[in-house]
């Protein structure tokens, strides 16, 4: 094993990733297993380095005594002393060999006068903004927007250097003119918006690529379909196919234009001026949306419309009555909204286009989404489908399936089962409001474009899969104990703990990581500036966000009872669905914190699920 170069404690000079500029660091710690340097800069940032880009600092000191040494004030003394009445007159004329002896070592100023500028470069510090995942990574950060800054700071020595030949007259005005023409601020911005607008294509096609999201299309839809189909009948085993029934039955204007109305209405919500402002993660080009936080006034919006409603005795089992057309009209919607979005894609500018959803392959952007954030004026139709219709329909639903078992079964209360379906799950979607703007960090709002998947997920599958357990119970009604009851509460306790406490301890480190409630915190520091959390629920397993939410998914579903699987099929597809999401984190994560999320792994061999997986 190689042995250490430089101490603890010792001041360095490290080279700051992406550039060819030293600064004065500080080693902070070494790690024997990744040989990685923990160093501080001046500004506080800590970084993990390789031997191979820190110097000492007596070999930078040595540089500039050469170059001082021979400073461009001590030559033209010199050169003036040879000059002077009092001394011979052979310096009067230059023969050709002395001329291009005093251009060599003119060259050799410039050289040297290069060497010994410092660089010009203002650190920064990572945005405390530069945030999160809400059902993703440990530490998760987005791409810092540094491609100017860098670009600038590439540029600047050249800068100082055309200085100081201006200050002692080595240059021709004239050179010196077109030296300034080139290293105009007007050239950089220049140089600065072409690389911004080459954006790289999508390499790393998920879901089975062009074959699998074609497959996806239809598949999704008809999974919907069967699983709705299946809990209507009497016998909802897996081996006993639904009939399906008639086309025509399936589709009723009504119904649309009842969908249509809602959405609308949640539109309306969303535009009203309440709630704070806040930015989200800075884009490609540097900028940074707008988003306005009214997603629980909007739920309140709701609860007081569908009061007013029930007091005029609307029949909400309506919704029940007619769950299939309702079904389809989203479906239909949604696929109309996936369309709308890729035409209006291909018009937009290349810098606003999706990381993972600009393969060049129509099949593949149409479903994962061309565009990251498709707006009409300030209204960002991919926030909004992303919370409001789907996520506050489900609870909606949920209640008309509450109503329509009273209605059914002739009873004067809901039963237990449903009272606890519908409790946790509201208990789900108020803490997701309530929490709105964890949302703006996770990788559906900064990596996803909006195409089909978001659209029909959001507006199709939210709303009528995850209600599947209050739609089962309809039809297959439960009983269970009090103290049957009780247990499932707490299951659903614990999965809530540590979905919701993951999520806080990782939010409170994003925002302000010297704050002194986490000081306790252990993390590894990243080349990005941020860290990997050790210790708490993240050193516990890599993802306890997903764990939680895993736990609290059996909790809806044990209400149903054992009779039928059909119940359990939100159980089995979360697990599903939060692996492939925990591998594409770690796919992502690995590319991004290279040597550290190893170290991270090495420290936290769980993903998901302690001692297992």
């Amino acid at each position: 094993m190689p042995s250490r170069k430089y101490a603890d404690g010792e001041m360095v000079m490290g080279r700051w990733p992406g550039s060819v500029l030293y600064y004065e660091v500080q080693v902070a710690s070494y790690d024997d297993v990744t040989h990685l340097y923990t160093v501080k800069y001046k500004d506080g940032t800590e970084l993990a380095l390789k031997e191979s880009d820190i110097r000492s600092q007596s070999s930078f000191k040595h540089r500039k005594s050469q170059s001082s040494s021979s400073s461009p004030s001590r030559r033209s003394s010199s050169r003036s002393r040879s000059r002077s009445p009092g001394r011979p007159g052979k310096g009067r004329r230059r023969s050709s060999s002395q001329s291009r002896e005093h251009k060599n070592d003119k060259k050799k100023t410039i050289q040297e006068t290069a060497i010994a500028l410092p660089p010009v470069l203002v650190l920064f510090k990572p945005s405390e903004n530069n945030t999160k995942r809400y059902n993703g990574e440990p530490e998760s950060t987005e791409k810092n927007d540094t491609s100017c800054l860098i670009l600038e700071h590439k540029l600047k020595p050249d800068l100082e250097v055309k200085r100081v030949l201006e200050q002692y007259s080595l240059r021709s005005r004239k050179d010196e003119k077109k030296k300034e023409e080139i290293y105009s601020e007007k050239k950089i911005l220049a140089t600065v918006k072409t690389v911004e607008k080459a954006p790289s294509k999508t390499k790393d096609l998920e879901f089975g690529g062009r074959i699998g999201t074609f497959m996806l299309i239809f598949f999704l839809p008809a999974t919907v379909f069967y699983l709705l189909l299946m809990c209507k009948q009497d016998d909802p085993s897996l081996m006993n196919l639904p009939t399906l029934p008639a086309l025509e039955s399936l589709w009723e204007t009504k119904v649309f234009g009842i969908f249509l109305l809602w959405f609308f209405l949640q539109a309306l919500f969303y535009m009203l001026p309440i709630g704070k402002v806040v930015e989200g993660l800075p884009l490609s080009n540097g900028k940074k949306l707008q988003y306005r936080i009214n997603g629980f006034y909007a739920f309140i919006f709701t609860a007081a419309a569908l009061g007013m409603l029930l007091y005029f005795q609307f029949e909400l089992h309506y919704l029940y009555d007619h769950f299939m057309q309702f079904a389809v009209s989203a479906a239909a919607f949604s696929l109309a909204l996936s369309i709308y979005l890729y035409v209006r894609s291909l018009r937009a500018p290349e810098e606003e286009l999706a990381p993972g959803g600009n393969s060049g392959y129509f099949i593949y952007d149409f479903f994962t989404g061309h565009e990251l954030n498709p707006r009409i004026g300030s209204f960002d139709l991919k926030y909004f489908c992303e919370l409001r219709p789907g996520l506050i329909g489900w609870v909606v639903i949920n209640l008309a399936m509450l109503l329509a078992e009273m209605k059914i079964h002739n009873l004067s209360v809901p039963s237990l089962s449903m009272i606890l379906v519908n409790s946790f799950q509201l208990l789900y979607v108020v803490d997701a409001l309530w929490n709105e703007e964890a949302i703006l960090t996770t990788m559906d709002i900064t990596h996803d474009g909006f195409g089909f998947m978001l659209a029909f997920g959001d507006l199709v599958w939210v709303p009528f899969v995850y209600s599947l357990q209050a739609f089962y119970l309809v039809g297959h009604p439960t009983v269970i104990s009090w103290p049957v009851a009780a247990a499932i509460t707490v299951v659903n306790c614990v999965g809530y703990y540590v979905f919701r406490s993951a999520n806080s301890q990782k939010n409170s480190f994003r925002r302000n990581p010297a704050d002194p409630k986490l000081a306790n915190l252990k993390f590894i520091p990243t080349a990005t500036g941020k860290g990997l959390l050790v210790t708490g629920w993240w050193g516990f397993v890599r993802h306890p966000n997903y764990l939680g939410d895993i736990i609290m998914a059996l909790a809806w579903s044990l209400p149903c009872g054992f009779s039928h699987i059909l119940p359990y099929f939100y159980v089995i597809y979360f697990i599903c669905l939060l692996v492939h999401r925990e591998a594409r984190d770690e796919h992502h994560c690995k590319q991004k914190y290279g040597l550290a999320w190893e170290r991270y792994c090495q420290r936290v061999p769980y993903r998901i699920f302690p001692y297992i997986y």
